[in-house]
């Protein structure tokens, strides 16, 4: 960027917060149950579409109201969030369905349950509008089809009961008159009155209507992708041809074809012959939003490896590191705690990349390895505080990311229901 650029260059505005829309608030009084906290979250790519996974191994779906009927379904997510707040009302999202995704499970093999959390859901992209929408728990992914079909309403008519009389059944007319009836003790012919019993006197009409046709939203399991994971898996991510996707756990990466779901090949493979030389495990992995063929991946050292799948079919030597520079002085027993990345985020124009480790949220330019653009601090008041957030765990807790469909705004989690933009 030159002098004259960088002079003229105007940052944006602070973004102005307003609450807009909440979800599944419990009422006063309402224990809060563990199967009902939220574990995964995410948006289709025009926003019209909200996922929301909890740790019952549910995917609830919600639905931005504006849909087909404003003008405002003929913008794109990055498109609204351009336009003046005074022009166009913010998105408010209603609930469009939900589905039991995973169940708990247990691998005799490994003696081990499997829970149902949903640990990540992505939507994928579709020429033809179709809604397809991966999940995974700790080892199986599965990919859900959520579409519309028109349901008829039937409402039930009352019952309409056919009661015949003595006279109607024996009048003049009848098949047999009284005068013509050999008598019995009860004044009637036996095998007559049971035919009676049995054909006409107990007979029924239920009629129904059908009263109007509306729509309705199921999810229907696609594929399973299953047994590919010897550890749990961490992160899914779609690919940008809309064909392919991968899965990570701590030591492997997958590729998947999205139509095979009986067999996948191992891209990055990180495990030593012997596991006490392990010194790092894969964190979280992302395709590159426009070219296929890069991918990125982030270690628990800090680390963050760009890989180019068409130079080795085995991409684990092949891979550029983004590293600081600063994290490589005097190290403590605590440096490489914090320094695991919990996130990673490519931008929409995919120069960049997004970082979050526990202390700091760092802004990557894909052609400087060395050191990142600028580094956002979140937790440096917590520096002196190490000692205690190792013994109550703290020091492991993770934090996500997002960017802004403009690209402008960086956004990041920390303690005390705190967002940092």
């Amino acid at each position: 960027m030159s002098s004259s650029s960088r002079d003229s260059f105007t940052p944006p505005p602070p973004l102005d917060w307003k609450f807009s829309q909440v979800f599944g608030e419990t009422t006063p009084g309402e224990d809060l149950q563990d199967v009902d906290v939220v574990s995964s979250i995410g948006f289709e790519k025009s926003g019209d579409y909200l996922a929301v996974g909890d740790r019952g191994g549910r995917v609830v779906i919600f639905q931005a109201k504006h849909g087909k009927h404003t003008p405002n379904s003929f913008l794109n997510r990055n498109e609204l969030e351009r336009l003046d707040s005074a022009f166009t009302a913010h998105p408010e999202y209603q609930y469009k369905t939900e589905f039991q995704s995973h169940e708990p499970e247990f691998d005799y093999l490994k003696s081990m349950e499997i829970e149902e959390k949903i640990n990540r859901v992505r939507w994928c992209s579709t020429s033809n509008g179709s809604l397809f929408i991966l999940s995974t728990n700790d080892m199986t992914i599965k990919l859900w089809k959520v579409r519309e079909k028109k349901v008829k309403k039937v409402r039930e008519m009352e019952h309409h009961s056919v009661v015949c009389s003595e006279n109607d059944l024996l009048g003049e007319g009848s098949f047999m008159s009284e005068l013509d009836k050999p008598p019995t003790t009860n004044g009637y012919n036996v095998d007559w009155a049971e035919k009676i019993a049995k054909d006409t006197l107990s007979s029924q009409e239920v009629q129904t209507k059908i009263t109007h046709t509306e729509e309705a939203t199921r999810a229907n399991c696609r594929k399973v992708y299953a047994h590919a994971h010897d550890f749990n898996i961490n992160s899914i991510s779609n690919n940008s041809d809309g064909e392919t996707f991968i899965s990570s756990d701590d030591l492997r990466i997958n590729l998947w074809n999205l139509e095979i779901s009986d067999q996948c090949f191992n891209i990055i493979d990180t495990k030593p012959s012997n596991m006490e030389d392990l010194t790092e495990v894969i964190t979280v992995a992302e395709f590159h939003p426009i070219h296929c063929n890069l991918l990125a991946y982030s270690s628990s050292r800090g680390f963050t490896r760009l890989v180019d799948m068409r130079q080795s079919a085995i991409c684990d030597h092949s891979a550029r590191i983004l590293q600081d520079a600063e994290c490589r002085g005097s190290k403590s027993f605590y440096t490489e705690l914090i320094a695991s990345i919990s996130d990673m985020k490519f931008t929409y124009d995919g120069q960049h990349i997004l970082t979050r480790d526990y202390m700091n949220l760092k802004l990557w330019d894909m052609r400087m390895d060395s050191s990142p653009v600028v580094v956002f601090k979140i937790h440096e008041h917590l520096r002196h505080k190490f000692s205690d957030l190792y013994n109550d765990d703290s020091i492991f807790d993770r934090f996500d990311c997002c960017i802004s469909g403009d690209g402008l705004h960086f956004a990041t989690g920390s303690y005390r229901s705190c967002v940092f933009s």
